[in-house]
């Protein structure tokens, strides 16, 4: 099995220190940092992830070898919001490399499952699942200086 990157694997650490009564409130602060979206990438096209039950909406950037996540979900969604912002602070940095060798059931390995349904853990899952394609279509387009194009997908928060 693959070791975790160091930034995910100490969320997931963060996540088993807590006792389960606790694990919720964890989620609810990571929903409560997501990033904003850097000005520069506020007309970005983000791709919507149909998988999660509230609209969530992602693109990556993926430049000199190094993978920027970028996410939006709307304050009214906060479960979805802090799944968000766990992969948007677990992923961002990485080498391409590190995000594509994530396991994908990762979001699983969260120690949540008591405190979150399976379906809303798939969601997870399928957030992951298209970072993981955006970069790999980034590099399979990739031809020097187009690298650095984030990824073009079809939906966007508005």
């Amino acid at each position: 099995m693959t070791a975790l990157p160091n930034q995910l694997a100490e969320i997931r650490d963060d996540f088993h220190a807590v006792p389960d009564s606790e694990k919720l409130n964890l989620l609810l602060e990571f929903s409560d940092e997501l990033p904003e979206v850097p000005e520069e990438y506020q007309d970005v096209p983000f791709e919507q992830v149909i998988e999660c039950q509230s609209p969530v909406f992602i693109t990556t950037e993926v430049r000199d070898g190094v993978v920027q996540m970028f996410a939006k979900a709307p304050p009214e969604a906060p479960t979805t919001r802090g799944f968000a912002s766990i992969l948007v602070q677990g992923i961002s940095g990485l080498s391409v490399e590190e995000v594509l060798d994530i396991p994908a059931d990762f979001p699983f390995d969260l120690g949540i499952t008591k405190q979150v349904s399976p379906l809303r853990l798939r969601g997870m899952v399928g957030m992951l699942g298209r970072v993981k394609r955006q970069v790999q279509e980034q590099l399979a387009g990739a031809t020097g200086a187009a690298a650095s194009a984030p990824a073009q997908h079809s939906q966007d928060l508005g």
